[in-house]
Parts: structure tokens; C-alpha cells; sequence
């Protein structure tokens, strides 16, 4: 199944069903942008706008500000858009789904620990959504024979508490499938 930009993602990625499901989240994140984008945002709209009321003078004041405004706040939303979710059976990132059966270690990165891991330790065939506004990361080690990505690299805010989530819902689930 292609993925953004036509890549493919992980075999054990599936679609999201039709009928979502209620279940309970037991992390959840948003990898929104921080409040100073939001004013830098500003700040650049606001000098672009004058600048071009400057270069078109017969232009109305309002139009580059009612152009400008709402297009720096929509690309800003749609920045931030992922969500980080932590349920009792899968971890989802944005789109892509991952059962927890196939995790078989979490490691908490910070800044320098992600910029190692998405440089000279990238793997090519690993599954990264990262977002440079945020520094710290977690580290996902798969262990999937029918799938080979070694593992995943997600952006986070909270990188101690999303690996004691995920490795808490990973003893519970492995409990699960040996009763």
C-alpha cells in the first residue's frame, strides 16, 4: 500500500478501518508546532503583506492580509497534524498502524540520539516520522520475520513516558497471548 510521496509502508501496516474503534488511548500526543512558529508565522506574514501594499499600491489594504493570514495558519495546522496514539492493541502513527506483537524493544532518544539514529545509524529500509521542531524521538526495534523494517523512529515531546507506555502495552500484550 503506498504512503505519503508513493513510498510503501511496513507490510504490518494496515489500513484504517471504515468503523473506528472507541477503545481507549493510552497515550496520546500531537506533533503540533510550537507557539513561536505561530508568531513567527505572524511576523512574516505582516511583513510580506506590507511589502506588497507597497509594491501594488492601487491594492486594496485588506487582500494580501485576508490572503496571507488564513494560508501561513492552515500550512501551520497542516504541519502539525500527526497524532501519536498508544492503544491497548496497536500503536498508530498518523496513518500507519503497528501491532504491538511485533515490538520487541524501545529505547528513548533525545536530540542527539535521534540525529544518530536518522544519520549515520539510519537504516534505509526504517519507518521515520520525525518533525524538526521537536528534538527528542523514541526508537522502536521491530522483530517482524515478515517484514523487513528493523524499526521505527517517531517524533516526541514526552520520549520517557511514550516508552514506558509502549513497553508497559507490550508486557501486557505478550501476557495476553500466552494465556
Amino acid at each position: 500500500m503506498p504512503g505519503n510521496g508513493g513510498a510503501p509502508y511496513p507490510s504490518r501496516v494496515t489500513p484504517q478501518s471504515p468503523a473506528r474503534t472507541t477503545e481507549a488511548a493510552l497515550y496520546t500526543e500531537r506533533l503540533g508546532v510550537s507557539p513561536w512558529a505561530w508568531l513567527a508565522t505572524l511576523a512574516v506574514d505582516l511583513i510580506l503583506g506590507f511589502e506588497l501594499l507597497i509594491g501594488f499600491p492601487h491594492l486594496p489594504t485588506w487582500v494580501p492580509f485576508a490572503v496571507l493570514l488564513p494560508a501561513g495558519a492552515a500550512l501551520l495546522l497542516w504541519s502539525g497534524r500527526i497524532r501519536v496514539t498508544l492503544t491497548a492493541d496497536e500503536f498508530l502513527v498518523d496513518d500507519a498502524r503497528l501491532p504491538l506483537a511485533v515490538i520487541s524493544d524501545v529505547v528513548a532518544l533525545d536530540a542527539a540520539g535521534k540525529r544518530e539514529s536518522l544519520g549515520v545509524g539510519a537504516h534505509p529500509l526504517s519507518f521515520i516520522i520525525q518533525r524538526p521542531w521537536i528534538g527528542p524521538a523514541v526508537q522502536i526495534l521491530l522483530d517482524d520475520p515478515d517484514d523487513p523494517t528493523p524499526f521505527w523512529v517517531i517524533s516526541t515531546r514526552h520520549p520517557v513516558e511514550l516508552t514506558t507506555a509502549l513497553l508497559a502495552a507490550v508486557r501486557l500484550d505478550q501476557l495476553k497471548r500466552a494465556r
